[in-house]
């Protein structure tokens, strides 16, 4: 562990983060006029006027004031700091002016090795059901792999005001939920989360619909990387429990981004084609106002979290009916909106 923290001072960590954050977004927000890093309205947007979208500048920048006061050098938090800087630097670019996807992938590609290969963050076994599994030559591309995806998860589910911002909240606590409960306050990936989850609640003041700023590729991607890499460090343990924990909660995300993939993938498109189709475009489709649909996300990405939270304390029978009453919800959103396969609409 290299952070100064312990259950007192973890609390206050993440209350300097949110206050740092608070307190930057307005800054960021100013930047963002100045250099023209500016969000247009289109056919696939949500809002009507221009909005800055450096807002994600002002989480990485409490993340960063939060490890300078409270952090310890280590190869390991370095890796996580430069490769950070990598993703803010491609983030940055990509809000002032557009970058081709590939050009972004590269920006993934390299921050995630600094990870693997100079942070020794690796995903390299785990035990399931009883069952031990070496990933061996394939531990570091597997490690890869799985920053990357994150990072265009959260990407993807960003599209309306607060629901990124949200949902990545709901795992940050979610997470120090869980250390609180196995008594691992002490752990790198909570005193990373405790600093993510203020930093982002700093910013969601502002974001939360009606939305003065967006985080922009630069918070979307942040917050995917560092989502990441707690989840990497908490599979530390190499247990089934601890891998499907930080899954289950990133639940939202990761069906919305496998459903873009297949229904893109099922009309021909190449699936970095852009469309209206999410799941929060399905409840907007529903008539829900952008608050309410975000709050029902919210809604459902914490049961999700309860389910994370059952699991970890061993009540398996109650995680399994909420697990199964939301699998009922999702197969429901498949069925009657077009988040998968488009359905006729009917001649009035």
């Amino acid at each position: 562990m290299r952070f100064l923290v312990n259950g007192h001072s973890v609390a206050f960590m993440g209350f300097i983060s949110f206050l740092v954050s608070l307190c930057l977004v307005p800054i960021c927000k100013r930047v963002s006029f100045h250099v023209n890093a500016l969000d247009y309205p289109n056919e696939r947007k949500v809002h009507k006027k221009p909005m800055p979208r450096l807002g994600g500048l002002a989480i990485f920048l409490s993340f960063l004031i939060c490890y300078m006061f409270f952090g310890q050098t280590t190869s390991q938090m370095l890796s996580i700091i430069i490769a950070s800087f990598i993703i803010i630097l491609f983030g940055i670019v990509d809000d002032i002016n557009p970058l081709r996807a590939r050009f972004k992938l590269i920006g993934h590609l390299i921050a995630s090795c600094i990870i693997v290969f100079y942070g020794n963050v690796i995903l390299q076994d785990i035990y399931i059901f009883n069952y031990y599994i070496n990933f061996g030559a394939l531990a570091k591309p597997l490690t890869i792999f799985f920053i990357i995806s994150c990072i265009n998860a959260i990407n993807l589910i960003d599209g309306i005001d607060g629901l990124a911002g949200g949902i990545s909240s709901i795992y940050f606590f979610t997470i120090a939920v869980i250390a609180y409960i196995t008594n691992r306050i002490g752990g790198l990936d909570i005193a990373l989360s405790i600093i993510m989850c203020g930093a982002t609640l700093g910013f969601l003041v502002f974001n939360f619909p009606p939305a003065k700023i967006f985080m922009g590729d630069t918070g979307s991607q942040f917050l995917g990387f560092m989502i990441a890499i707690i989840s990497l460090l908490g599979f530390k343990n190499v247990t089934f429990r601890s891998f499907i924990v930080p899954i289950v909660v990133l639940a939202i995300p990761i069906f919305d981004t496998l459903f873009a993939i297949l229904r893109r993938t099922l009309k021909g498109e190449s699936i970095g084609t852009p469309d209206k189709e999410h799941f929060h475009h399905q409840l907007l489709k529903m008539k829900f106002s952008t608050r309410t649909t975000v709050l029902t996300i919210y809604f459902i990405d914490a049961a999700f979290a309860l389910v994370s939270i059952f699991l970890t304390i061993g009540d398996n029978k109650l995680a399994s009916y909420i697990y199964i009453i939301l699998l009922i919800v999702l197969i429901f959103l498949v069925v009657k909106t077009d988040i998968l396969f488009e359905h006729k609409k009917k001649n009035k």
